[in-house]
């Protein structure tokens, strides 16, 4: 069956892609500026067999699932101990909360300073930015937990460990893929932000070389490339979310209807 959203988002698309060729045709826009849409498609297409690029495409996807990796095993256990312990929330949210904001681009030349080898440098940027999401979202779905469920717990004789391992860690759950979701997106921005201004290898890389070399088709198009890889990313792990969490989902439909 056809997904009548994915349907009309493509449609969408095709007309925007289709009144911008026109404007070019017509003169209105400068195909010199903006190339026109229909030779975008063609130099996008000819990447999927451009080796250089798929190549780069797979230095910035290895670097996000690194970085996306050490952000969860970092990430995920500090919300937790946070979100159980009242007094270390205190303690450690001002610092989160002033952190959180500040750009990971501007930290770059701190990074490139700490780290000889670029490559470390954008992976510990990814795990720095990603780590934010994940602590938020596992503090959310810590404070998500039916205090009844872990009195219960405890009324049978269970520790602190045993209430997180068997009652906090599954409710928050959800929210920890919520987490990891966004955190996902936000790995692919870094690392191609990184690579736009660092160099070495990656997405970023080629879209510089393609502008210095006023090749702006295959920038664009390979830029393009980055948004579908990103679509496509948040598209799988919604999926999964959906299909593991199905009970989730099921019970916040009976709290709206209650």
């Amino acid at each position: 069956m056809i997904n009548k959203k994915a349907l009309r988002g493509a449609v969408g698309a095709a007309g925007f892609l289709l009144i911008l060729e026109i404007l070019g045709r017509v003169g209105v826009i400068d195909p010199y500026t903006l190339p026109f849409p229909s030779s975008i498609l063609v130099s996008a297409a000819g990447l999927l067999a451009n080796g250089e690029f798929l190549l780069d495409v797979g230095v910035t996807l290895s670097s996000c699932l690194i970085g996306l990796l050490l952000a969860v095993v970092t990430a995920v256990p500090a919300g937790l101990v946070m979100g159980t312990l009242p007094a270390v929330e205190r303690a450690v949210r001002p610092l989160v909360e002033f952190l959180r904001p500040i750009p990971s681009v501007a930290l770059l030349p701190l990074a490139m300073f700490l780290f000889t080898v670029s490559e470390q440098g954008k992976i510990a940027l990814i795990v720095y930015t990603a780590c934010w999401p994940l602590i938020i979202n596992t503090l959310y779905g810590m404070h998500d937990v039916d205090p009844l469920a872990k009195e219960t717990l405890r009324s049978f004789g269970f520790g602190p460990y045993d209430v997180v391992r068997l009652v906090s860690l599954p409710s928050a759950a959800p929210f920890i893929s919520t987490g990891v979701r966004i955190s996902a997106s936000v790995a692919l921005i870094v690392a191609v932000s990184v690579e736009l201004v660092a160099g070495g290898e990656g997405i970023g890389t080629f879209v510089t070389d393609a502008a210095s070399g006023n090749r702006r088709d295959l920038m664009i198009a390979a830029t393009a490339w980055t948004g579908v890889i990103g679509l496509l990313i948040n598209s799988l792990l919604a999926g999964a979310e959906r299909r593991i969490f199905r009970w989730h989902r099921a019970q916040a439909g009976e709290e709206l209807v209650r």
